[in-house]
């Protein structure tokens, strides 16, 4: 057996097995054996060990056959003792049950008497209070100051919030009984606010903004919280205007307010607003009137640059101030303090620039001509239009008495290059400083100064000069200086038609195309069904055809102006363009009626626009478009959510005007559901 065993080796294959019992048994081998093969012996040797092998088959599975019911027991014991635990969990369950009712009615129990304590002790509360109040209003009536709290300058929070109570309950005594007390309590309510008040200046001083933080939450509910605001801004502009250039000390000042108002005030935006009002009213109003006064009257071109200067300069503080919460429109504050500052100097600005513009210039012919010792005069009534009429005269035609020009053209490149470089720093000026609407009407003014001077008064001259001076076809030795004429006003006007295509045709044409091109767009493929469909179940496209030509259009016109400008021209013209983008599909979507369809596809054309909108990378025009596409929202919201949405960031320092001016493009508007929710 021991040898069967052995026979056994894993892992086991039975031609091994075979193979490895024949070579152990003598005579079993044929090769290599030193016995001769014996096949009887080989069979005895199979039969016996087939016995071996039977034998041990029937002990393994009678040790199977014990293993199998031992296992069984087992599982049955392992079962009984399974069912027990359950039976012992639900009845540890139950318990939990029981104890959890047990609890839910104690906190009931205890939320009741909580509730009923409450409501006991809140007019307890209120009865201590008043008692506390009667007890300091006899102190002010018998006319003599015995609490501590009045008399302990350490508790001035305390008293503080103590005569504010009392001076409103004052105010409901009639005077003829209670004049005195009244006053009293009156006077020591000032006092306390002017203490107050002189707390947060020293706090200030010392830099404690903690300190000045708690003062001003007392103060909050004083009448002269005001004026604590007034003391924050007069002291925080102490020192701050110690550079020459007030403009970036404004902007580092409100800088740094910015950063420190949130941590004093509970309204840092409206702090921080009126800091800015009174640095612009006060502080830059002042000095924009010390640097335009003294030569608005004496010397106009001086006048003319500091306005130009000091305008952009304030525009670009402007600007740097749009990154601030100032708790309303921004830009609509912003524009209004400069144009509080700007507003005496800008209008009249064209007649003042117009007025120079023509004494410089005819300055400049005057000294040109002082120059060659020339007396203008006065020749004819023809001009360039009429040129070839007069050649063609002059050579069928008897000539009258010619001038002598002694080869003098009378043209001059350097008087040219200095009027049309007074007249681009005038289109700059007019560009900057005239309101949108007058823009191209001021342009043309400027244009026909330049027109008029060296067009009219300076080339056409120099051709009726030169025409007169043409000699008679029979003189001798005749010298023809007109061609030299025609040559340098040729040179000349090259020039003029270059400033006017730079410089004019921008300011009257470009922009305004740009937006008659997109209105004609609009008005041809924008229907009233697009936002009103017959089919609100059926709607498949996602914006509408006017979206995508309107967006296609911009696009290109974008890609246009980056391509033909550089620098800040860049940035300034596509602001323009984009303001006034903006202002066009806002103008536009106020004309339709919108089902609760049609406002989700004036949702979706708005989301396009601003999608086009990011090409111009200026975040004044994109901001616009955000606040657009939120107004859309009022389109399609819920009624019961309207107050909810108008209450969200974006829309919150909204007029409301300009909100329920949305919410009446509704085709709902006129139920009365909508109506209440809205009011």
């Amino acid at each position: 057996m021991a040898t069967t065993a052995e026979l056994f080796e894993e892992p086991f294959v039975a031609d091994e097995y075979i193979e490895r019992l024949v070579w152990r048994t003598p005579g079993g081998g044929s090769r290599g054996g030193s016995e001769a093969f014996d096949p009887k012996r080989l069979l005895e040797e199979f039969v016996n060990h087939i016995q071996e092998l039977q034998i041990m088959d029937e002990r393994i599975q009678r040790k199977v056959e014990k293993l199998e019911q031992q296992c069984q027991k087992e599982a049955k014991e392992f079962a009984r003792k399974v069912q027990e635990l359950q039976k012992s969990n639900q009845v540890a369950f139950q318990h939990f049950q029981e104890l959890d009712e047990h609890i839910s009615y104690v906190a009931t129990k205890v939320c009741h008497l909580g509730d009923q304590l409450e409501g006991v002790n809140t007019p307890r509360q209120r009865a201590v209070e008043a008692q506390k109040l009667m007890k300091y209003f006899n102190e002010f009536l018998d006319g003599e100051l015995k609490s501590d709290v009045f008399t302990n300058s350490e508790k001035i929070k305390e008293a503080a919030d103590i005569i504010q109570k009392l001076h409103l309950i004052a105010q409901e005594l009639p005077f003829d009984r209670f004049s005195e007390v009244k006053s009293k309590i009156a006077s020591k309510y000032h006092d306390l606010e002017c203490q107050l008040i002189q707390e947060f200046t020293s706090a200030q001083r010392r830099g404690e903004i903690s300190r000045m933080r708690e003062v001003a939450a007392v103060l909050l509910h004083f009448k002269g919280y005001s004026h604590c605001v007034d003391v924050y801004i007069k002291q925080c502009q102490e020192g701050a205007y110690l550079r020459n250039d007030i403009f970036e000390d404004a902007a580092i000042l409100c800088q740094r307010v910015n950063k420190q108002v949130g941590d004093i005030f509970s309204n840092p935006e409206t702090v921080l607003a009126k800091l800015i009002q009174n640095v612009f009213e006060i502080k830059l109003q002042s000095f924009v009137k010390d640097q335009l006064e003294e030569c608005r009257r004496s010397d106009a071109e001086q006048y003319l640059k500091n306005l130009y200067d000091l305008y952009t300069r304030t525009t670009n503080l402007s600007s740097k101030l749009m990154e601030f919460n100032l708790g309303t429109d921004k830009q609509t504050f912003l524009s209004k303090l400069i144009k509080s500052i700007f507003i005496s100097y800008l209008e009249n600005y064209i007649e003042v620039e117009t007025g120079y513009l023509k004494s410089r210039s005819a300055m400049i012919l005057q000294r040109y001509y002082d120059s060659k010792n020339h007396q203008k005069r006065s020749i004819g009534t023809g001009g360039i239009q009429d040129l070839k009429e007069r050649i063609r005269q002059r050579t069928n035609l008897p000539l009258g008495p010619s001038i002598d020009t002694h080869g003098e053209t009378f043209l001059s490149q350097e008087v040219v290059v200095n009027l049309l470089q007074e007249t681009k720093q005038a289109f700059e000026r007019c560009h900057r400083l005239s309101d949108p609407s007058d823009l191209p009407r001021n342009a043309f003014r400027i244009f026909t100064i330049l027109v008029e001077f060296l067009c009219i008064e300076h080339i056409d001259y120099a051709l009726e000069t030169g025409l007169a001076g043409i000699p008679s076809s029979d003189s001798r030795n005749a010298n023809l200086y007109f061609l030299d004429v025609v040559h340098q006003a040729n040179t000349i006007f090259h020039l003029f038609d270059k400033q006017f295509n730079d410089h004019l045709m921008p300011l009257i044409r470009t922009l305004n195309c740009m937006i008659g091109q997109m209105k004609h767009i609009l008005a041809a493929e924008q229907k009233k069904t697009d936002f009103k469909p017959e089919d609100e179940n059926n709607v498949l496209i996602q914006y509408t055809n006017a979206c995508v030509k309107v967006c296609a259009y911009v696009r290109k016109q974008v890609e246009k102006i980056k391509n033909s400008m550089d620098g800040k021209n860049v940035d300034t013209v596509l602001m323009e363009l984009g303001v006034r983008f903006h202002r066009l599909i806002y103008e536009h979507l106020q004309q339709y009626s919108y089902s609760c369809m049609g406002g989700m596809l004036a949702i979706c054309d708005v989301a396009e626009y601003r999608k086009c909108a990011k090409d111009f990378k200026i975040p004044l025009v994109l901001q616009l478009f955000d606040t657009l596409h939120a107004l859309c929202n009022l389109l399609v919201v819920a009624p019961d959510n309207l107050k909810q949405v108008c209450s969200g960031e974006q829309l919150a320092n909204l007029d409301k005007t300009i909100l329920h001016s949305f919410v009446q493009l509704r085709a709902d508007y006129r139920s009365a559901r909508l109506a209440r929710h809205f009011s």
